[in-house]
């Protein structure tokens, strides 16, 4: 689905920034993302590892461990700002109203518990209901999600299920409160394809029995093209593109995007070797000076060096954080603005030359 401009998102998320303090310096993890998620759509969060991704769903959940800490921003649930809910009332939303699948299905069960009372425990937690009932929708849930003869299974343990199953296992659990949201951070990790295709149809499936909306997490733009509805791509610690998924494909913004679609392998191409981004992922203790890309970037200027781009409508329905993106904002009140958030975070960017023109 397409998200509507005049329709509330059911969740807002501004400026989120975290950092975990170390013996080795500071590491911005997540440094000033912000994106929306709209009724029953999915939405892609791409980038490589490193980029903060699956720190950005630990935050909006509150789950940010010890050195780990939440700096500022907000994420705003149907309106209500999670930074700012107590511990006890976060647990009652977290599987309930929202609920997250995390990576790696070989290592997220607890092998002592069957399969069926890990998913039962889940359902009584946020549901008044009796073991009986509790084991009920258990068994309903796996069958919804695929698992053949439910009735026995549910009573396997976890090292009875091959990947692809534990997997369906985690997603039973995760939906087992018909939440509102679902977070699915790199849900096909270590499953063979065949196995991954199966997984997303599922969650295609169950995305329309229970119109949920979702926020897919991955690496992988290939599941992008084919799963969501709107992209937003991570590099540094936050957001540089957003945009509807078509658009991106069609006609990627900035640099980074464009050079994570060089990336991909393609049966028409006739090549032996791969076109990496290239450079390294930055260090998030380092963060290089003005764009965090520009030492990676081909279109890179002086310009680059010094100043930090936000994140900025570049036409309708698509935004960019890049100085020679098409459409970019260099007018004196956009500088003036973006001038004063960067102070706010401690430096200010030097505003650049507007009489170049875009580039991209």
């Amino acid at each position: 689905m397409s998200a509507d401009p005049d329709e509330q998102p059911v969740l807002e998320i501004r400026d989120l920034v975290t950092r975990f303090y170390t013996d080795e310096g500071t590491v911005k993890a997540v440094d000033g993302s912000s994106f929306d998620l709209y009724e029953g759509e999915t939405l892609g969060i791409v980038g490589e590892s490193g980029s903060g991704k699956s720190v950005t769903a630990l935050s909006m959940l509150q789950l940010v461990d010890s050195p780990g800490r939440i700096e500022r921003g907000s994420v705003r649930y149907r309106g209500d700002d999670l930074l700012e809910k107590s511990e006890a009332e976060m647990r009652s939303i977290r599987g309930n109203d929202i609920a997250m699948m995390f990576q790696d299905p070989m290592t997220s069960l607890n092998p002592v518990f069957t399969v069926g009372d890990q998913i039962s425990r889940v359902i009584k937690t946020h549901q008044d209901v009796s073991d009986a009932a509790a084991r009920e929708r258990t068994i309903e849930l796996m069958a919804d999600v695929g698992i053949p003869e439910p009735t026995s299974r549910v009573d396997n343990y976890p090292h009875q299920f091959s990947g692809g199953m534990r997997q369906r296992a985690l997603l039973a659990m995760a939906i087992s409160c018909e939440p509102d949201v679902l977070i699915a951070d790199e849900p096909t990790t270590a499953l063979d394809v065949t196995i991954e295709t199966q997984i997303f149809n599922v969650l295609d499936e169950l995305q329309e029995k229970y119109g949920m909306s979702i926020i897919l997490i991955t690496h992988d733009l290939g599941v992008v093209a084919g799963t969501c509805d709107r992209v937003a791509v991570a590099y540094g610690g936050r957001v540089v593109e957003r945009a509807g998924v078509d658009d991106l494909f069609e006609n990627p913004r900035h640099p980074y995007t464009r050079g994570l679609m060089r990336s991909i392998p393609r049966l028409t191409d006739d090549t032996d070797r791969l076109t990496p981004v290239e450079g390294d992922v930055p260090n998030l203790t380092d963060l290089p000076s003005g764009c965090s890309f520009h030492p990676r970037c081909p279109h890179a200027t002086a310009e680059c060096e010094s100043y930090d781009p936000e994140l900025r409508e570049v036409e309708p329905g698509r935004e960019a954080a890049c100085l020679h993106a098409r459409g970019y904002d260099l007018s004196p009140s956009a500088i003036e603005t973006e001038t004063e958030r960067a102070e706010a975070d401690g430096g200010g960017p030097t505003a650049p030359a507007t009489d170049g023109g875009a580039s991209q």
